[in-house]
């Protein structure tokens, strides 16, 4: 008798644990995973989204640019999200970013394909901006930009062909200054990995940087 007691209690204990058990929480291997490619691919589609509503701007001369009448004074009363819109050298950033990874050859002037001087107009033909297509004629165009110091996004920067010489031999348009360093970033199309975001505090450009034009209007 005792042992069908026993027995009894034990099945007891074991039929409650067993309507108390819970489904286990899926193991790390069970979890579904973001398909990498899926997800550059969907930023691929939203870059090219964005690409295609960017204002284009037409081509006219500096002087013109730069003489463009003031806002009218109502505007200045409106609500600052009503008028704040992307400033055109991070467009243009946005825009060069847009072809990173497209392999370099001499002479190519994109989209597939690009050399230095070639990707640079290439980008800012985008928006109604004509430079050559060779970066010893763009270091004529545009406003000399003196000093790192005066450097902003979407300058063009200038490099030598060798390290102390000042013959043109390569050129990249400015992502982000870091003035208290003297120190850029640019983005360029390099003969070893095509188009690519480098510093200027790297030796190899501290060595052959010569200097900066700019073709934007100041920001």
């Amino acid at each position: 008798m005792r042992k069908c007691f026993a027995y009894s209690l034990l099945l007891v204990v074991l039929l409650s644990c067993g309507t108390a058990r819970r489904t286990p929480a899926p193991t790390a291997a069970e979890l579904p995973l973001e398909d990498p490619v899926a997800i550059a691919q969907s930023r691929q589609r939203a870059q090219e989204v964005m690409d295609s509503i960017q204002r284009v701007r037409p081509s006219v001369p500096d002087s013109l640019r730069q003489s463009a009448p003031a806002a009218a004074p109502q505007a200045a009363s409106q609500p600052a999200a009503q008028t704040r819109e992307v400033a055109l050298s991070d467009q243009v950033i946005a825009y060069a970013r847009s072809f990173t990874g497209t392999p370099y050859k001499l002479g190519a002037r994109g989209p597939k394909q690009f050399d230095c001087s070639g990707f640079t107009s290439y980008v800012f033909k985008h928006f109604g901006y004509t430079i050559t297509p060779f970066s010893q004629a763009q270091f004529r165009e545009g406003r000399e930009v003196a000093s790192y110091f005066d450097l902003q996004k979407g300058d063009l920067v200038f490099f030598g062909k060798r390290a102390g010489v000042r013959e043109i031999g390569h050129v990249g348009i400015v992502v982000s200054v870091d003035h208290e360093k003297g120190s850029f970033t640019f983005i360029h199309a390099s003969v070893s990995n095509g188009v690519v975001e480098q510093t200027s505090s790297h030796p190899y450009f501290m060595m052959r940087y010569i200097g900066a034009r700019r073709v934007l209007p100041d920001e």
